[in-house]
């Protein structure tokens, strides 16, 4: 049995991480059998983050490398897709990763009220006496690579300027099917709406997370997926 390392739950989700949900998901997906284990501490971890999968004797980290892995064992998640579709799900699952993930590390992290209920939860293993000082240090080294990344030079409004076509694309598509790609959740579902969750899940008011919420397609879109795949 496959055993995914992950997060614990948190934030009435899965998992803080929707990096975890996803993984979850793909495996829900593959018909495989699974097992969660819960930890907090990735250090040692390939690549220091999770998730991560046990499969026999094999240690697979990275939901894009699980990914490939469960295909290899005979899971499709893209079936039916057109490779003209397969392509634009590709586009929206970089999107979902690579640009709606660091605003989503950014409203936890830069933001000084919602900092100190996200920081009790991602170091609640670490005794009180020392949780502050080792939990702003693991801040400012993550909000220096936001910094450097780019995004993490924007105020609150410039950053809503860039989500917000992002999400009316995802809103555009979804205006035409229940899932991304169709009527039955493919990979790219697997990735957008974990990441819209996790928005919406993290503690405090944050501006990328009242959009969502007031987007009745993306609400529906969440709970459907979370539905079909969890």
């Amino acid at each position: 049995m496959i055993k995914l390392l992950t997060f614990p739950p948190a934030f009435g989700l899965f998992a803080a991480s929707p990096f975890c949900v996803k993984a979850a998901y793909l495996l829900n997906m593959s018909g495989q059998k699974w097992e969660r284990e819960d930890m907090l501490d990735p250090r040692k971890m390939p690549y220091g983050k999770l998730p991560a999968i046990r499969a026999g004797e094999r240690l697979i980290a990275d939901s894009d490398r699980i990914q490939t892995y469960l295909e290899s064992e005979g899971a499709d998640f893209n079936k039916g897709l057109s490779d003209l579709d397969k392509a634009n799900a590709r586009a929206f699952i970089r999107m979902s990763e690579e640009h709606l993930y660091f605003h989503l590390v950014l409203d936890r992290w830069a933001d000084d009220a919602i900092w100190p209920k996200v920081r009790d939860v991602y170091f609640s293993q670490v005794p009180p006496g020392l949780r502050h000082v080792i939990a702003a240090g693991v801040r400012r080294k993550t909000l220096s690579g936001l910094h450097s990344q780019g995004l993490g030079r924007l105020s609150q409004e410039e950053r809503l300027a860039r989500i917000e076509p992002d999400i009316d694309a995802i809103t555009m598509r979804l205006r035409h099917s229940h899932f991304l790609f169709g009527d039955q959740p493919t990979a790219a579902d697997a990735s957008v709406a974990p990441m819209l969750a996790a928005a919406t899940a993290s503690p405090g008011v944050t501006l990328m997370g009242r959009m969502i919420e007031g987007n009745e397609v993306l609400m529906a879109y969440i709970a459907r997926v979370d539905e079909s795949c969890g």
